[in-house]
């Protein structure tokens, strides 16, 4: 029977955060490896006061923090355990934790190590004592790159070579957190099932990523109308008015024309571009994603 090394701790395999631009909010996204655990911390942590919302994504769990520090009313199998610090610098984002017994043990030691972790305090942790930890990450920004159009009717699919290409520029400063495929209305000149691809990366080098993606994407596509759009930032929800418009029916090249913010920009700019900034508002939103919608709804 093989030795286990360390029988009382999973460690998370990474862990990220984004912050909004005002440093007020923050997104700390959770990679995790053990789902029972990961469930049993979602139903405790969105009991505390800095958590606003809480949502399960893939093999993440996402939290949308306030900054700010919190007293924890911790007790036992009713609030075992929390969020009880969120800190944004300049260039790091300390995340503050607090548990007790086996609360304690995922509060400190599990996250002590995981990827992404710049440096950690952590207390001994274990039995039913009360631990905790303060993990420091890199303050990350969100870029959420939307494509569309790159197969002929003949060979390709879109929805493989965005994920495709966005494991192949993801590296340290560039972490790929999602991808969605986006349902658009079917307009006549679709190669067959009509959707665009967000893919989101939580990245220290911005600029750089681009330039990956977009090299990759004109190597690989295989039509002339492909488009590639970029979000950089924390919200796209200025973009979700058109999104739903191109959900719901055809929409001209000239009604992307009037979009005007300037945290949103296009980098390929076929007949796809529509497609492409249609995708971004939409990302981890899956089953509005998925959805057809017929003109009606």
């Amino acid at each position: 029977m093989e030795k286990l090394s360390d029988p009382y701790t999973i460690r998370y395999p990474q862990i990220v955060a984004v912050a909004d631009e005002s440093a007020g909010q923050v997104e700390l996204i959770e990679f995790f490896d053990c789902t029972g655990g990961a469930m049993w911390v979602k139903r405790h942590y969105a009991q505390s006061p800095l958590v606003r919302s809480v949502r399960t994504v893939g093999s993440t769990n996402r939290y949308l923090l306030s900054a700010g520090s919190a007293d924890l009313a911790l007790e036992g199998s009713v609030f075992p355990a929390g969020i009880a610090g969120v800190a944004v610098e300049e260039g790091e984002i300390a995340v503050t934790y607090r548990g007790l017994g086996g609360g304690g043990v995922g509060a400190s030691i599990c996250r002590a190590t995981a990827h992404g972790v710049v440096r950690c305090e952590s207390d001994p942790a274990g039995g039913g004592r009360l631990a905790g930890s303060t993990i420091w990450l890199p303050r990350l920004e969100r870029v959420i790159v939307g494509i569309d159009d790159t197969d002929t009717p003949e060979e390709g699919a879109t929805w493989t070579l965005a994920h495709n290409i966005a494991r192949a520029v993801e590296d340290d400063r560039s972490r790929y957190l999602s991808h969605t495929i986006v349902q658009l209305y079917p307009v006549p000149y679709r190669t067959k099932n009509c959707v665009a691809i967000a893919c989101e990366f939580a990245t220290s080098d911005p600029d750089g990523l681009v330039r990956n993606y977009r090299d990759y994407l004109e190597e690989y596509t295989l039509s002339e109308e492909t488009g590639m759009a970029v979000w950089r930032g924390f919200d796209p929800s200025p973009l979700e008015e058109f999104g739903c418009r191109v959900k719901r029916g055809e929409v001209s090249a000239d009604d992307l024309a009037a979009l005007g913010d300037p945290r949103f920009s296009i980098v390929m700019d076929g007949r796809g571009a529509i497609g492409a900034v249609a995708a971004i508002p939409f990302f981890t939103r899956y089953e509005e994603a998925l959805a057809l919608w017929n003109g009606n709804g």
